[in-house]
């Protein structure tokens, strides 16, 4: 299959008409929905294809797909770099000739070439590629990072206006790879698809270059956000802790009310809060022992025991190993400020 590999000028404008439309979608940068992340580095396919799953579902996007497409009349898709499907069969602005050939394996076989061709060629600036039936796709890369995770792409559509000719040669390509559409039929739809000028296609590869990188820096606060999310099974663990901190606690009694081993829970617990379960314990009986400072007619000693504290004494070691003061002498700087 021949290809025409062409870098583009991302600095062309596109028309005012549709800026509108572009800065809406544009100025909304929240994630309506969370992915089922793994905190850390993503340098698996697994985690790429996950976030970019979540992009798409986020309000930002699905908001831009529908002013690009609306505005240009072109499908733009968002895949992940190692897809083997068609980018964009089953838009609404897929290419009507590109539809028909796409019921066909020896066609989609030629169109994900295509698709492999844009993956090793636009890891860096946005690329298009002129598919053996005339028409141009366009990728850009999205990036976390450095790392690219997947790309924009849009096209189907030609760069200058098909000609009989052009017709002729490609009829008699698809129809060996074996596509049943009858000649009139594969002739309107391949006379019917959009034609770019090259201000057009310059204008196009600016919008999708703006909103790569957009999505970029929303990829990453989405990766900071779930490198920072807490296990549900620790959120239930805190909650639990703080709902039964005045008992006498153990690390196996939180860990079976959330359905754990105790081995487990205690390395899993500490590596989300940083605190062995003893330490995180102490400090949420101390938290609620400082507010209890507060009342005046409330003995520290009574304090103590109400916290969960066995022993004043130890309650009055552990508080001032916390909070750097005694919980006499905290009580009285509160009282003076």
């Amino acid at each position: 299959m021949q290809t025409i590999l062409a870098k583009q000028n991302t600095e062309t404008q596109f028309s005012r008409s549709s800026a509108p439309a572009f800065e809406h979608a544009h100025s909304d940068n929240r994630l309506d929905h969370a992915a089922s992340l793994s905190p850390g580095n993503v340098n698996t396919p697994s985690k790429a294809r996950a976030i970019i799953e979540t992009l798409k579902r986020s309000k930002i996007y699905q908001e831009y797909e529908t002013a690009f497409s609306e505005t240009t009349g072109l499908p733009v898709s968002f895949r992940a770099v190692e897809s083997w499907q068609l980018p964009h069969h089953g838009k609404k602005h897929e290419n009507r000739f590109c539809s028909l050939l796409a019921g066909t394996s020896r066609a989609c076989a030629a169109c994900l070439q295509v698709q492999e061709k844009l993956s090793q060629t636009a890891s860096i600036d946005a690329q298009s590629i002129n598919c053996a039936a005339g028409l141009t796709d366009i990728a850009i890369p999205v990036r976390l990072g450095e790392q690219l995770i997947g790309f924009l792409q849009t096209g189907q559509a030609f760069r200058k206006k098909p000609t009989e000719n052009q017709f002729q040669k490609i009829s008699k390509l698809v129809q060996g790879w074996g596509v049943t559409a009858s000649l009139p039929e594969l002739k309107e739809a391949y006379f019917s698809g959009r034609v770019l000028s090259s201000k057009q296609h310059d204008a196009v590869v600016r919008l999708l270059t703006i909103f790569a990188q957009h999505l970029s820096m929303v990829s990453n606060q989405l990766v900071v956000q779930q490198e920072n999310a807490e296990l549900p099974v620790i959120s239930r663990a805190k909650q639990f802790i703080l709902d039964n901190q005045t008992e006498d606690l153990s690390l196996s009694q939180v860990a079976k009310a959330v359905n754990t081993s105790t081995f487990y829970f205690c390395k899993l617990f500490k590596k989300a809060t940083g605190l062995n379960f003893t330490a995180y314990l102490s400090r949420v009986r101390i938290e609620k022992a400082k507010n209890l400072l507060l009342n005046p007619n409330l003995r520290v000693s009574e304090i103590a025991f109400e916290v969960g504290f066995q022993s004043l004494t130890h309650f009055n070691r552990v508080f001032k190993n916390i909070t750097g003061q005694a919980p006499t002498e905290y009580r009285h700087n509160l009282m003076r400020a």
